[in-house]
């Protein structure tokens, strides 16, 4: 009866279940009597988040418990010496610790199997976080298959960037442990983003809840966004096309795989920037403001505008935590570049640990050196609006073409989808293959079509439904939920960010 209150592997809770959105009124009504209290907030707030959590991912919590221990202590330590030794080897030790929970549990089979098929051994994976809990909870949890915890990589890269910035003297640590783990547990971005840095989050831990009407017009309007591009977009063209294409690249045209690819192009847009709307929207209605995290990625005009638009946090947290680590542009031409292929590469591997994510960061890395270089070689002039055009369609199809290799399940399925776009195009099927798919191809070219729209145009849009009176976006919530409950499918479609 009672089911709902406990974790289920086969039907975690996530932004588009209506089990969440009970579970937010009932924490949100809550809420109503604690947010004027900070330190009472605050806490709420954690514990809500932690057990949001657990409901996300089950018993894989104590890791994040794990984690928030170990950056709030070092933190605190690292604030409170001066002795340049010993804060290196405390920020040194965040930064090892963390990485090597994140690799045992991202990249164990990996490491297994490459020394493996070098040594000639048969070393196995042994999931000692399920050893050690079915002997302190006598759980009966598989030891023998490791499950990549939700959320991992995203608040491993936040406690790590907590702990950098304080050695860097960036920031100051937060009063106690329990501001620290509702830093780190905040539930609106823990599982897939975006990425919080400490100096933007922690001053907001202090300061009294205020969202003016404007805010909360525009929180709701992330919201019903945010909704309409993971289910009525992404989850549509993907169940429907998307996922068909690149299962069996061969059974279908070159056509066919093509759109494929732009379906798979909008189709992580939608699903990636879908979730970093309600978790904006959802943070703003509790009072805290998130950065955006998403910038109309595919009106790039060059691949090095594009990471300026695409996962902006994880982006800017490569450069300054990585990228300058590294060296930056500070040591000449050759090792800047060298730099920008090492950071682009990780930021690859920080995806999965397959050749395919590996392969995926270095075409990025290539084309953001190459990049560079051209454009030091030949100082950017003020391009007319064909050369923007052209620009725009060169990069876009470059990163689509990297998306091959980011969503394909293995190295064959690419070479099959690049053969048949090459060498069995199936013009003479195109009309067919519109008239079959026409559903999918207009979902697809709606996402477009939106995406491309002027900024400023969105901007009015925003603001037009936050003046809206109540009653009527009351309505349109209304309208967009029965729309939503039309298209959705049936099986459970989790954010696509949520496997890494």
């Amino acid at each position: 009866m009672f089911d709902f209150l406990f974790y289920r592997e086969e039907s975690p809770l996530i932004f588009t279940q209506a089990t969440f959105w009970g579970f937010f009124a009932v924490a949100i009504l809550c809420y109503h009597f604690l947010y004027k209290k900070i330190a009472a907030r605050n806490m709420y707030l954690m514990l809500i988040s932690m057990y949001f959590y657990y409901l996300s991912g089950g018993y894989f919590f104590t890791l994040l418990i794990f984690s928030t221990l170990v950056d709030y202590y070092i933190g605190k330590w690292l604030h409170a010496s001066e002795e340049p030794a010993k804060r290196k080897l405390l920020v040194t030790a965040s930064v090892i610790i963390n990485l090597s929970v994140l690799a045992y549990f991202k990249y164990a089979y990996f490491f297994v199997d490459a020394i493996n098929n070098l040594l000639g051994t048969s070393l196995t994976v042994t999931n000692y976080l399920a050893v050690w809990t079915n002997a302190v909870a006598l759980t009966d949890f598989d030891i023998n298959t490791i499950v990549l915890p939700v959320g991992i990589s995203f608040y491993t890269f936040q406690t790590i960037s907590y702990s950098i910035d304080i050695y860097r003297r960036q920031v100051h640590p937060v009063h106690n442990i329990w501001d620290f783990a509702f830093y780190v547990s905040f539930f609106p971005q823990l599982v897939a983003g975006p990425i919080v840095r400490a100096s933007d989050f922690v001053p907001q831990i202090y300061q009294p809840y205020k969202v003016s009407e404007v805010e909360y017009g525009k929180a709701i309007y992330l919201i019903l966004c945010g909704l309409i591009k993971k289910i009525f977009v992404s989850d549509y063209i993907s169940i429907n096309f998307v996922d068909r294409v690149f299962a069996e690249p061969l059974k279908y045209s070159g056509f066919e795989n093509l759109m494929a690819v732009y379906g798979y192009a909008i189709q992580i847009y939608c699903d990636f920037s879908g979730y970093t709307d309600i978790a904006i929207g959802i943070a703003l209605l509790l009072g805290f403001r998130l950065n955006i995290n998403f910038n109309s990625p595919y009106k790039a005009q060059n691949i090095t505008d594009f990471w300026r638009r695409w996962h902006i946090s994880l982006s800017s947290w490569l450069r300054d935590y990585l990228y300058i680590s590294l060296g930056g542009n500070r040591k000449g031409k050759l090792r800047t570049y060298i730099n920008l292929l090492l950071t682009m590469l990780l930021g690859g591997l920080w995806h999965g640990a397959h050749v395919r994510f590996i392969i995926w960061g270095a075409l990025h890395g290539v084309a953001l050196a190459v990049h560079k270089a051209f454009m030091e070689a030949f100082p950017a002039k003020t391009s007319t609006l064909g050369g923007k055009i052209l620009n725009g369609i060169i990069t876009f199809h470059f990163v689509c073409f990297c998306w091959i290799f980011f969503r394909a399940t293995d190295m064959q399925i690419i070479s099959d989808m690049l053969m048949q776009i090459g060498t069995n195009f199936g013009f003479e099927y195109i009309e067919a293959n519109i008239s079959e798919y026409y559903k999918i191809f207009f979902v697809m070219f709606l996402g477009y079509l939106v995406h491309l729209l002027p900024s400023d145009f969105k901007a009015d849009l925003t603001e037009t439904f936050v003046k809206l009176p109540d009653l009527t976006k009351a309505i349109m919530i209304v309208g967009v939920v029965l729309l939503l409950y039309q298209v959705k499918t049936a099986a459970l479609q989790p954010f696509i960010y949520f496997q890494f």
